[in-house]
């Protein structure tokens, strides 16, 4: 009979070592909890980083799946199919878009946007050719493709894997002066997650956005939204923009657009930015298929007809005050918006990984980042009588 050990070994032996996953090996989920190969059951307070914010295995979404992969998954986009135009339609008018591009992850959704903004730059802003410049943070993480992790400025996802393209200027993440100040005249777009989730959520300063979106307005900048985290209710809004009542020239969605189904991800923008892309210039053979396109219109559906985001909004206050109110001296401090909390760890605990550890052993899966930080985010469907139940148990660990 094989077991966990053996399956972890399997990985192990087989697999990149490009991960380091926690040794718990899961085989099925629903709702807020999965299950391991042993029975045991966890509260899930990952979502797979959000793309689960419907719930394991949304009974509607799965049903919508079965139903199109019965009739057609896939055309590429030689040819048209039934699914993508009511996709088009239904994901504009919910999030305000004019024009939506559909690609599969969140990095294929950065890249593209990152093609079609220094195209729009160099065709309607009049930027000199090949003198595009795009503004980013540092502590981003917008995916590790090859484009994406020659301006990040973390060591493991840069070191060793140059050399990179050029065409990006770092900043401090929450400045708006400092933003100000590395405008330019080839500055074509400024490419920023409403709210740094692998960097620990990090939450911008209030007002940041607002003078951000001053400035890009000012100075015909494309503001780029990376809510492929932030998005589709996590934050207590269907958009993390919301908070501060702006609009993003470019928004970035992906994870939670299939409910953990599939891969499906979209560029949002408006007829000046995509506009822009002509037959044969950019594209995906499976962007926009309509098994994807079938799933994320369920996904969508039951995000705002069941009450997602309301839950998000009344219930992440209530978990991120119970995280408050644990009285630990590992505890630095907790943060969060929504239900995308985080628990910051003294140096002196010893590092989040092993109460992460310790959570498992008590039920609950979470993950650590940047060495001290605990990342909080269950799905959306999670109820007050679950989150008390998980307080206890991050009592438990964080008070020994």
């Amino acid at each position: 009979m094989t077991t966990t050990k053996d399956l972890i070994a399997l990985e192990s032996t087989l697999g990149a070592h490009n991960y380091q996953p926690l040794d718990v090996v899961l085989e099925r989920g629903e709702g807020v909890y999965v299950y391991d190969t042993d029975g045991k059951r966890y509260l899930d307070c990952l979502s797979a980083y959000s793309a689960v914010n419907q719930g394991h295995c949304h009974p509607r979404i799965l049903e919508a799946m079965i139903a199109q992969a019965r009739k057609l998954t896939l055309t590429s986009r030689a040819f048209r199919n039934d699914q993508l135009g009511y996709f088009y339609e239904e994901l504009a008018a919910l999030t305000g878009s004019h024009k939506v591009l559909p690609m599969n992850t969140g990095a294929e959704a950065v890249e593209s946007a990152i093609k079609a903004v220094r195209k729009w730059g160099y065709e309607v802003k009049g930027v000199e050719k090949n003198a595009a410049e795009i503004i980013v943070c540092a502590n981003n993480f917008h995916g590790r493709t090859m484009g994406i992790v020659g301006f990040s400025t973390d060591p493991a996802a840069r070191n060793n894997f140059g050399p990179f393209a050029p065409g990006f200027k770092v900043i401090p993440f929450g400045d708006a002066a400092a933003f100000e100040h590395a405008i330019g005249p080839n500055t074509v777009g400024f490419l920023v997650e409403p709210i740094q989730g692998e960097a620990g959520v990090i939450i911008p300063p209030a007002g940041y956005f607002t003078r951000v979106r001053e400035l890009c307005s000012r100075n015909n900048v494309m503001l780029i939204l990376d809510e492929i985290q932030t998005g589709l209710g996590r934050t207590g809004r269907l958009l993390a923009e919301e908070h501060e009542g702006i609009e993003a020239d470019v928004t970035l969605l992906g994870k939670a657009l299939s409910g953990g189904f599939y891969p499906v991800s979209a560029v949002l923008s408006n007829t000046d930015v995509l506009g822009v892309l002509q037959p044969g210039q950019h594209g995906s053979t499976f962007g926009g298929n309509p098994l994807a396109c079938a799933v994320a219109r369920m996904a969508l559906k039951v995000l705002s007809e069941e009450g997602m985001i309301d839950n998000a909004a009344r219930l992440g206050p209530y978990f991120l005050d119970g995280l408050g109110s644990i009285r630990s001296n590992h505890v630095k401090g907790v943060r969060g918006r929504g239900l995308m909390l985080a628990i910051d760890l003294y140096p002196e605990a010893g590092g989040a990984r092993k109460f992460c550890y310790a959570l498992r052993d008590l039920g609950i899966l979470a993950k650590d980042t940047h060495t001290d930080t605990i990342r909080i985010a269950p799905p959306l469907v999670i109820t007050r009588d679950e989150i008390d139940g998980a307080l206890e148990q991050f009592a438990a660990v964080l008070e020994a």
